[in-house]
């Protein structure tokens, strides 16, 4: 049977057929070359450099999930970019913030953006949450051959469940094994600062003001003990992106909104440098 491309607008037959609900599985079979991991890497001369991203925080409240990052990029001992995005929405009820190898982290994001809307579209209705997470292990866990040559990417996937009604909140290592977290999670190199700063201040069901100050002291904390977090930059209008997943959907607060916040923790860090104490219980 020959293939007549006047019949199906010059696209092969393969195009047309819903095989599969995966992109992934589609592209390795249409078109392994562009996959990322597929990639043939040149032989590294000297030493090697590119940009990373740095810290990122997920955390549930009591009307979902909010996903956060600072905004610096960091390349060896330089800042290659002071207003990166690190926050991306998945879908409509989920997100994912990445840390590591920066350009290989958004091309994952954009995949993971297709696999989903993909799925969606061949099966006529949305993954579950638990399925995104699942997908999104198996898209990290192919990127390890570059991980293993210092490229590495370590997001956080968090989302609205829409079953049972509660934000969750899933880490990755860079073998693609997922974890899913009570509360909250960090990642990047001033993760441990982060979490330390929120096992200070999170607290289960937090309403939406508290979680966002929260998280906005817990970048704060990070950046003052890690070079490559980036702080609230008041002369830049330079503030943390945060997203918030609800029932409605995915929002991204408004730069004002989170500007408000971070200005409010930098005036109280004036009297308290080293940040707010836990409760006394």
């Amino acid at each position: 049977m020959t293939f007549d491309a006047r019949k199906t607008g010059g696209l092969p037959p393969a195009f047309l057929a819903a095989e599969t609900s995966s992109f992934l599985d589609f592209l390795k079979a249409q078109a392994p070359q562009l996959l990322p991991a597929k990639r043939q890497l040149p032989p590294a001369r000297g030493d090697f450099e590119a940009p990373h991203g740095t810290t990122v925080i997920a955390a549930t409240y009591a009307d979902g999930v909010l996903v956060a990052g600072d905004r610096r990029v960091t390349m060896g001992n330089l800042i290659a970019h002071r207003e990166y995005e690190k926050v991306f929405p998945a879908d409509e009820h989920s997100a994912i913030a990445i840390a590591g190898t920066a350009g290989l982290a958004v091309e994952l994001v954009k995949l993971l953006q297709l696999e989903l809307e993909h799925y969606e579209k061949i099966e006529g209705t949305a993954l579950s949450l638990d399925g995104k997470a699942n997908r999104l292990t198996r898209m990290v866990r192919d990127n390890l051959a570059m991980a293993m040559q210092g490229l590495a990417v370590v997001p956080l996937f968090a989302g609205y469940d829409v079953n049972k009604g509660v934000g969750r909140v899933f880490s990755y290592d860079v073998t693609g094994n997922r974890t899913e977290e009570r509360g909250f999670a960090t990642t990047g190199s001033g993760s441990v600062h982060a979490r330390g700063s929120l096992k200070k201040l999170y607290k289960e069901g937090m309403p939406e003001r508290d979680i966002v100050t929260a998280v906005v002291q817990a970048l704060y904390d990070a950046a003052d003990e890690d070079s490559a977090t980036g702080g609230p930059d008041l002369t830049r209008r330079l503030f943390p992106l945060i997203a918030l997943i609800t029932e409605d959907g995915y929002r991204r607060l408004d730069q004002d909104e989170v500007a408000a916040v971070a200005q409010a923790v930098v005036e109280r860090r004036h009297s308290a440098p080293d940040g707010p104490q836990a409760p006394v219980l």
